[in-house]
């Protein structure tokens, strides 16, 4: 079953004011509107990408947070957007959204053990990431909790901050850059430039 940009935008909202804080909520969708953005500064660069879908996905990433919990949301929000009926390619982000390179190693918070996520770290390392997929990878790296833009390299400290740095935490910088390096190579500028209120947030 598809999604329209309405009714994903819909489906988080019905959970505002239903839990302890809504920043989950605002920042689905920062990374929707911003990834939008990209999406389509890349359509006019004569990419084939699917903005509408792209948006969709940005506002769906997080959705298993909808409990009020973080801990497990990716296969949470996999099984809610399933069990719905919705097609694999809305699910999917769920999972897909915290780990870059195919790796599950790749990721900020911690270091996962493989072994306890047996789903997400085969799921992950057998995925092909579409291009609107790597989008969300990285505008969650641009969108704090609410609906502000930040350079990956402030993001990147507040998840430190308030995360801690793990003995992966380099690796994921790493690829962090890499990410975002990928997509300013297609563009032909500096994706930064597509933010000008982002000078704001630094």
């Amino acid at each position: 079953m598809k999604l329209t940009v309405e009714e994903a935008l819909k489906m988080i909202e019905t959970y505002r004011g239903k839990n302890k804080s809504d920043r989950w909520i605002d920042h689905c969708i920062c990374v929707g509107d911003t990834a939008g953005k990209i999406a389509k500064a890349l359509v006019e660069k004569r990419y084939n990408v699917d903005v509408d879908k792209t948006i969709i996905l940005g506002y769906l990433h997080d959705i298993g947070k909808y409990t009020g919990e973080s801990n497990g949301h990716g296969l949470r929000g996999y099984n809610y957007l399933k069990d719905k009926g919705y097609d694999e390619e809305y699910c999917n982000i769920c999972i897909t959204h915290s780990y870059l390179n195919n790796d599950i190693i790749c990721t900020a918070g911690g270091v996962p053990n493989p072994q306890d996520k047996r789903f997400i770290a085969e799921f992950v390392k057998t995925h092909k990431y579409t291009i609107e997929e790597k989008l969300i990878n990285l505008c969650d790296l641009m969108c704090p909790e609410g609906r502000k833009v930040f350079t990956i390299d402030k993001r990147l400290i507040d998840l430190i901050i308030r995360k801690g740095a793990y003995s992966n935490t380099q690796y994921h910088i790493k690829e962090t850059y890499k990410l975002k390096e990928y997509f300013d190579n297609l563009l032909g500028y500096n994706l930064y430039g597509l933010f000008p209120e982002i000078k704001e947030n630094l």
